[in-house]
């Protein structure tokens, strides 16, 4: 098994050297299809891509005045919790946000600082919202992206809306989606990692729990009894405790910032962790590829780097 684990570390390395760059490449114009696949989604590497979105009335529309008239009355999903992280790690819960129903003007006015409240309020729920919840806002957009979809031959199968301030914090994951993430107003900063990292990372199970805040503004945790345990990364990549987590030496994480008007290509399976500038609207394309060909491929990887890891 020693060897096992020596050999897939080996291949970890021998990764960086054959295809990925040590930062993440620039295009300057939307792709062509065809090419795109064969660059970036068959290799699985990000890339950022400028001036793919410029004709979208979104870039000048979203104001926060603009929204508040277009949308501002709409109850909408929002995620709440006391330290902007949710969906992570906390002691031994993977602890999940309060769910609350708010009308979207109630939330600019926290994120403007027009009302004071504990907590931190990140418009995130990840199930198509701006097409379930939001869709007044979607002819200031497009409801695809026609190059990608050409390129992999499918409409994507989710369009999220994301909106919050600089303390909202997605801790590092992965998804099994051909994802581009398309900043319209502010930044976001990412930490990224690619699958072939994956012996580097540490991963536990945890109890699954929720935040729910008390009249007195403090937040309890709340476990949900009947859950089954949840996989979950406890490292934070921004302080790695290397102590606890040596292997994490070894991976080679990229940082990138993308900005407005810029978008993000970001291949299935990658780790990635995100902030963000304060009050940053996005919204971002997700297209289902769990059963291409090398999804299969980097889930053979996460197990061999599972069973070596419990041996």
């Amino acid at each position: 098994m020693e060897s096992v684990r020596r050999r897939v570390a080996e291949f970890s390395v021998e990764a960086r050297d054959l295809y990925l760059s040590q930062s993440v490449p620039y295009l300057d114009e939307p792709p062509d299809p065809l090419q795109f696949y064969r660059d970036w989604i068959g290799p699985n590497k990000p890339c950022i891509i400028r001036n793919a979105f410029n004709h979208w009335p979104a870039l000048s529309r979203w104001t926060p005045q603009y929204l508040r008239e277009k949308v501002g009355s709409k109850v909408i999903s929002v995620a709440v919790t006391p330290n902007g992280y949710a969906d992570a790690v906390s002691g031994d819960r993977f602890v999940m946000p309060e769910e609350r129903q708010m009308s979207f003007s109630s939330v600019l006015d926290i994120i403007e600082g027009k009302v004071e409240v504990g907590g931190v309020f990140y418009i995130q729920k990840q199930c198509s919202n701006l097409l379930q919840e939001l869709p007044e806002l979607t002819d200031d957009l497009q409801p695809h992206v026609p190059w990608m979809s050409s390129a992999l031959g499918k409409l994507p199968d989710a369009v999220n809306f994301w909106l919050g301030d600089q303390n909202a914090v997605t801790s590092m994951h992965k998804d099994h989606y051909e994802n581009l993430y398309c900043v319209v107003s502010g930044e976001k900063h990412f930490i990224l990692l690619p699958p072939t990292d994956r012996p580097f990372i540490p991963y536990g199970w945890y109890q699954p729990a929720v935040y729910r805040q008390r009249d007195d503004g403090d937040f309890d945790v709340v476990d949900l009894s009947d859950s089954e345990k949840v996989p979950w990364i406890p490292l934070d990549p921004l302080d790695p405790d290397l102590e606890r987590y040596p292997q994490y030496q070894q991976a080679r994480p990229l940082r990138c910032t993308v900005k407005a008007g810029e978008m993000l290509f970001l291949p299935s399976l990658w780790f990635h962790h995100v902030r963000q500038s304060h009050g940053c609207t996005a919204v971002n394309f997700w297209y289902d590829m769990e059963y291409d060909i090398k999804y299969n491929y980097f889930q053979l990887l996460e197990a061999l780097s599972d069973v070596t890891a419990a041996t």
